[in-house]
């Protein structure tokens, strides 16, 4: 990725984030909320943002289910704050990287202590 591209998914990032824990007033939304990474298309036209939900994961889907439904608030956000000539069209996915290596970490420390 170029420079450009670079600065555009940091910029996308930081942005998503604060839109998402500050500006969606949706009461499913709760738990700790981060956006962990953006994938943009070549031509900046389309990102794919990774979204890590600490909460309860019954309630991941309904988090998850508010963010999708806000998507058109947020792409206006996200165009009124990042200078673009095209704003991209956004798609959410949950990320549960995070929570894999927390797992993985477990179970380690569980092996270590003789338990498994």
């Amino acid at each position: 990725m170029n420079s450009r591209g670079e600065r555009i998914r940091k910029a996308l990032i930081k942005e998503l984030s604060d839109i998402i824990q500050h500006k969606i007033k949706d009461p499913r939304i709760k738990g700790i909320i981060s956006v962990t990474d953006v994938e943009l298309s070549p031509d900046n036209k389309y990102a794919k943002a990774y979204i890590s939900i600490f909460a309860a994961d019954d309630s991941k889907q309904d988090v998850m289910d508010a963010i999708n439904d806000s998507t058109s608030f947020i792409r206006g956000e996200v165009s009124r704050r990042i200078r673009m000539r095209f704003t991209p069209e956004l798609k959410f996915e949950l990320d549960e990287s995070l929570e894999k290596g927390r797992r993985l970490t477990d179970l380690i420390d569980k092996i270590s202590r003789g338990e498994l």
